[in-house]
């Protein structure tokens, strides 16, 4: 019931505030919902949203994001809090910096995260941390890092690019310290916005599907309103 009210809540937002300057929303549909290397849904499909408001003026953005998740027990709904404050200088260096509230339809999961990236032509980093990984469902106080490289290089062919990522994810007191990697194409079609990518992590092979790291595909399907 949970899940229905804030897919509700989100729809009717955005619904009746897209017309409104510096509001939009994003919806998306992927084949495995992909964090950091490791898949949130088990390896199966995922419907997402988001429903975001920007201020050109100012930098500052504030938004929610949802998708359906499957971590093995009767957690099935994700969704994430953000705001922060994002430019670009004239010399074309991009730079953002936020804090990201995650929430479950199981709370023992919740946790809060800070990040600061920059960005510059098709290359883009990002530092996030929190001081809480994984919130009561693993020790208290569990302080994470991840640090995320991320290129967006365009082809010859309109509207294709060659995509590639990698991540390093560190903590202590018993979270794992690994590396993610992806390498993909992205094309634009109208208004949908097309991604295929190969992704894998040094992670041990996982046994089952739940919380996977294994090298798979993943394909998104994505459009952002107001068209």
């Amino acid at each position: 019931m949970q899940q229905v009210k804030v897919w509700s809540a989100l729809g009717l937002l955005a619904v009746s505030g897209l017309a409104n300057a510096g509001i939009s929303s994003t919806i998306t549909l992927t084949n495995d919902y992909d964090f950091r290397g490791v898949s949130q849904s088990a390896e199966d499909p995922a419907l997402q949203a988001s429903f975001d408001y920007a201020d050109e003026k100012s930098g500052w953005y504030a938004g929610a994001w949802a998708s359906n998740v499957d971590f093995g027990d009767k957690t099935d709904f994700e969704l994430d809090l953000y705001t922060g404050f994002a430019g670009k200088t004239d010399a074309g260096l991009g730079w953002d910096a936020g804090f990201v509230y995650y929430t479950y339809d199981e709370d023992d999961y919740n946790f809060p995260e800070v990040y600061a990236g920059l960005s510059y032509s098709f290359l883009k980093g990002k530092l996030s941390y929190t001081n809480d990984y994984g919130g009561d469902s693993t020790p208290r106080n569990v302080g994470a890092f991840n640090l995320a490289l991320d290129a967006s290089v365009p082809l010859p062919v309109k509207d294709l690019a060659v995509t590639a990522h990698v991540g390093r994810s560190e903590g202590n007191r018993g979270f794992t310290d690994y590396t993610d990697y992806s390498v993909g194409v992205a094309y634009t079609v109208q208004k949908f916005n097309l991604g295929l990518k190969f992704v894998d992590t040094n992670l041990p092979d996982s046994q089952g599907d739940v919380f996977s790291a294994d090298d798979r595909v993943v394909f998104t399907v994505a459009t952002t309103l107001p068209w």
